[in-house]
């Protein structure tokens, strides 16, 4: 084969980049299959064994996702060791002596979650934890013992784990810890004692003491008030026991890695930085120490401790252009799985030898988008009305903006797509909603409204009884930006979003009912004191936090708040288009949640179209029936925003959708049921 300069190279590749990112306008793309963006991805989590022998993923087996397990040497003799009908596995990990896979999973999305175990060489499948409506909670893992871990169950009382000894050969369970005193968690050190216990405070704070032979002592050695109970906790003791890390936030604003001398109690700053809490970190896993930071501001930052690790992130950087993490490191340490993600890209995984310096492709996860016209995400700042600074992220369909500089040749209708949480944050990398939606033809707006984490606890207090009012401010704040800016028109905006996304979809339909064209509402609260009043029983630890940040639904001044800043008693004011997803087994936002709100929409005669999956939870989990509610979605939003669609086609029937109401409302809908 023939070969070229690497400056020629490089150039042919930017060229060809700047062309699949940018398609001439005029040209429109190909629509993305919505298979090819939320079907099965064809592999995913994958890991080392902690020997390095094996190699593990998660990938379809009969179309549901199951663990695969291959030899390290010899990765094409992989075959499926687990066989799950209808829920998908979605997290797992290794056993610490390499022996067996371990995952959690729950039926139909309630979430009580049990703890499975295989065994790698037989396949013999186990239930660790055979008990009814519990929830598993691992709490310690070494590889100092390797043949046993410590969980926490909590089928004694279902607000409180108890902490057993689980041994891995037989399975047998051992009490270590009854949970009487109403502790949120535990914390173990590498030999597996448990050393801290944690205590929710009536202010919403956390109080952790020391745990000396088995007993909780009287009186905490740390406190944390409510506004660092978000950004503050204790986060690992070294492998030898003597330094305890926290990530904290007290006397500061943002979250700071410190290291605490058990000893002494004296405490030195590993790591701090004034835009951002730092967010993650690379761990020696033999001496428990640790070697890099994470700073997600804009985007995500790798920064050195020493020069343990430095060599290798600046290696890798330089060979995988994209974001780039560490998904695990072996017990020796000689190799790593990393993951890159350079958005325009289905992301890949790579084994990376550290002695040899070698990097091994493992998988990309969606080979079937490679060569897709995947278009680029844009980190912003988006100032609200009072001052804040909003970390936000646009995408723009492709084709529409010709020179690359993030702002469209001309206005475009936009989705404003919410996070959920709402203590939780949009960041930066693929996002198959953002995908989907610019192929579709709309900008995508992802904001890091107030309360949102990340960016220090002040940012995240501004949030504090502010559900409906400043919290959705900054959501109007960022539309107004991009109107402002010439990236949409004020009629062409709709609001999209799951959980507190879905609330602030109602939020904004009910009490700015002329702001947004239409709007998706995904597993979204509509009534705060019925919300708050069935929260599940293990989120007890954190019931008073929602309290001091919502409104306290126990005091006649906390009900009106809640009530006030509650979509359902605004539902008259509704005007605009309006789709509602919901999994009837949903623990954390009850189906009574939508259905109260479709109720008052019929009884006065509003439109509405309300779809429910029997076999969902907080969200659809199912592929097939995540494909479904988007096929809907897309065409609903093609109505609304005029944008592009691929036909609901058979999606529906592949599904467990029920549409309970308003099948007239949503474009080809009824068609599709028949």
């Amino acid at each position: 084969m023939g070969h070229e300069d690497q400056d020629s190279a490089s150039r042919r590749r930017n060229r060809r980049r700047h062309a699949r990112c940018n398609p001439a306008a005029g040209a429109e793309a190909p629509l993305i299959a919505r298979e090819k963006i939320f079907g099965n991805p064809t592999r995913a989590a994958g890991r080392l064994s902690p020997d390095g022998k094996w190699l593990s993923w998660i990938a379809p087996r009969d179309g549901v996702m199951n663990v695969w397990v291959a030899p390290a040497s010899d990765p094409n003799a992989a075959r499926a060791l687990t066989a799950e009908t209808k829920r998908p596995i979605r997290s797992y990990f290794w056993a610490p002596d390499s022996s067996q896979i371990l995952y959690i999973n729950d039926k139909g999305g309630d979430e009580n979650f049990l703890l499975y175990g295989v065994d790698v060489k037989s396949g013999a499948p186990r239930l660790l934890t055979p008990f009814e409506k519990t929830r598993v909670q691992v709490v310690g893992a070494s590889e100092l013992h390797k043949d046993r871990i410590l969980i926490g169950v909590n089928n004694r009382d279902p607000k409180w784990h108890d902490v057993y000894s689980l041994d891995l050969a037989s399975g047998k369970l051992t009490p270590v810890m009854m949970n009487e005193g109403g502790y949120a968690n535990f914390i173990a050190d590498d030999d597996l004692n448990i050393r801290i216990a944690a205590k929710s405070r009536p202010d919403g704070g956390s109080d952790f003491y020391r745990v000396v032979a088995g007993k909780v002592e009287a009186q905490p050695f740390e406190q944390v008030a409510l506004e660092d109970s978000q950004t503050t906790q204790p986060a690992g003791f070294t492998r030898d026991g003597k330094i305890l890390y926290w990530i904290d936030s007290r006397g500061r604003d943002t979250a700071a890695v410190i290291a605490q001398d058990v000893a002494t109690g004296a405490k030195t700053v590993i790591a701090q930085d004034a835009r951002a809490d730092i967010g993650n970190a690379l761990v020696n896993p033999k001496t428990g120490r640790i070697e890099a930071y994470a700073v997600n501001y804009l985007k995500n930052d790798w920064v050195p401790v020493g020069n343990a690790v430095k060599a290798d992130l600046d290696f890798l950087e330089k060979r995988l252009p994209g974001e780039i993490g560490v998904a695990m490191r072996t017990d020796a340490d000689d190799k790593w799985v990393v993951t890159v993600d350079s958005v325009t890209a289905p992301s890949s995984v790579w084994l990376y030898d550290r002695k040899a310096k070698a990097l091994t492709k493992f998988y990309t996860t969606r080979p079937e988008l490679e060569g897709a016209t995947l278009v680029a995400m844009h980190p912003i700042e988006i100032a609200s009305r009072d001052g804040k600074t909003m970390v936000s992220y646009l995408t723009l369909p492709p084709g529409s903006d010709s020179n690359g500089d993030g702002k469209p040749d001309k206005p475009v209708p936009m989705v404003l797509l919410v996070h959920g949480g709402p203590w939780g944050r949009d960041g930066y990398g693929y996002n198959g909603s953002h995908q989907w939606l610019a192929n579709r033809g709309y900008a995508v707006l992802s904001v890091n409204f107030r309360s949102s984490t990340g960016f220090g606890k002040k940012f995240i207090s501004a949030g504090d009884l502010e559900w409906g009012r400043k919290m959705h401010d900054d959501l109007l704040d960022a539309v107004d930006w991009a109107v402002k800016g010439g990236v949409t028109s004020a009629d062409k905006v709709a609001i999209m979003g799951g959980s507190y996304g879905g609330y602030a979809t109602l939020a904004a339909l009910a009490f700015t009912p002329d702001k947004f064209a239409c709007g998706v509402d995904i597993v979204g609260p509509s009534n705060l004191n019925t919300l708050l009043g069935t929260i599940p029983p293990y989120w007890e630890a954190i019931r008073a936090q929602f309290y001091k940040r919502m409104g306290d639904p126990t005091t006649p001044e906390g009900q009106a708040l809640l009530k006030e800043r509650s979509p359902l008693f605004a539902a008259d004011k509704i005007s605009r288009p309006l789709l509602i997803g919901q999994g009837a087994n949903d623990p954390r936002v009850n189906i009574a949640e939508s259905q109260q709100i479709v109720d008052a929409m019929k009884a006065k005669g509003i439109p509405v179209t309300y779809i429910v999956f029997p076999d969902e939870g907080h969200g659809f989990a199912r592929p097939q029936n995540n494909i479904a509610f988007n096929a809907v979605a897309e065409n609903f939003l093609a109505k609304c925003l005029g944008g592009r669609a691929e036909p609901i086609g058979p999606s529906l029937k592949a599904s467990t959708a029920e549409v309970r109401y308003g099948a007239e409302y949503a474009p080809g809908l009824s068609e599709a049921m028949k």
